[in-house]
């Protein structure tokens, strides 16, 4: 049996069969692995806590929280901890794809969302699931009742990635959904035109939504394995491409770079979040990258 942490790599996760255990397993080792990362002290179970700032009334002090960490934590009140998060997840059939015949995109991309939805509701904060293609696909409005956590499971274990996607489409008619301010959580390949969607994520910006954006490509589409001559298909238009892999190698790798660097900038620019990934990282770096989006706002 595996170690908490181990269920941290897409190699060990990938022999779970559920995704609610899958998002168990995920937080579960990401908490034991706090202790050595600049989050030490969170759990949980202190979730409705935060430190004790200069200027809090002393009065707010939880003496039971300091009895067990030896540390200053006050309760937060109800207007800190209502944020909803809706997370946004691509079904398009690029999505579906794998090298190695392990996890695809997808896969990934569900794993991180169950893990981030389970670390959400057990933080009462509320947390709704949009799905999309060229259209949206289903929508569950933002709950935080544990009941709706498998709601949200179910629903993502029954989606499949398939045909043609319109991301900046989607992202400007979900903004015109969301009424008020949330935290809207992006998982996709991001395989279109990179403009459309930085303009869709201004929109979202502009309405007051904070953005963190999961750019999760395949470890092959990262770092380009193949050799000689290569048949590639394109999973959403059917079209077929010949190529010489080792002439082309670090054209690709250069156009990756840049599509990458084009939307760390655009985000960081309107002030959102991108956190660029590929299927062989292990998933605590995108529960860092939430932590820390949460922790800023307090």
């Amino acid at each position: 049996m595996p170690g908490a942490e181990q269920y941290l790599k897409p190699s060990v996760i990938r022999n779970v069969a559920r995704l609610d255990l899958r998002a168990r397993f995920i937080v579960e080792g990401f908490l034991a692995g706090l202790h050595a990362s600049p989050f030490q002290g969170f759990s949980v179970e202190f979730s409705e806590h935060r430190r004790y700032a200069q200027g809090d009334d002393p009065q707010d002090i939880d003496w039971l929280v300091y009895a067990k960490t030896d540390r200053f934590y006050v309760k937060k009140y109800q207007a800190e901890t209502n944020i909803s998060g809706y997370i946004l997840m691509d079904l398009s059939a690029s999505m579906g794809y794998t090298y190695r015949q392990e996890l695809t995109k997808f896969d990934y991309c569900t794993c991180l969302a169950a893990a981030l939805a389970y670390l959400m509701i057990h933080q009462q904060d509320p947390v709704g699931l949009m799905t999309f293609d060229k259209q949206l696909r289903a929508c569950l409005p933002a709950r935080s009742r544990r009941s709706h956590l498998g709601n949200m499971l179910a629903l993502l274990s029954k989606a499949q990635p398939n045909g043609e996607t319109d991301v900046a489409g989607n992202l400007k008619r979900i903004s015109s959904m969301i009424r008020h301010r949330g935290l809207i959580l992006l998982f996709s390949d991001l395989l279109c035109e990179p403009q459309p969607v930085i303009d869709s994520l201004h929109q979202l910006r502009h309405a007051g939504h904070d953005v963190i954006v999961f750019h999760v490509l395949d470890e092959a589409e990262v770092n380009f394995p193949f050799e000689g001559l290569s048949d590639f298909e394109d999973p959403e238009t059917g079209g077929r491409l010949i190529v010489d892999s080792n002439e082309m190698r670090g054209d690709y790798l250069g156009a990756v770079a840049e599509l990458r660097e084009f939307y760390k900038i655009a985000c960081v620019r309107m002030g959102a979040d991108y956190v660029p990934l590929d299927t062989s990282l292990p998933f605590d770096r995108a529960l860092v990258q939430y932590l820390s989006q949460r922790r800023a706002k307090f």
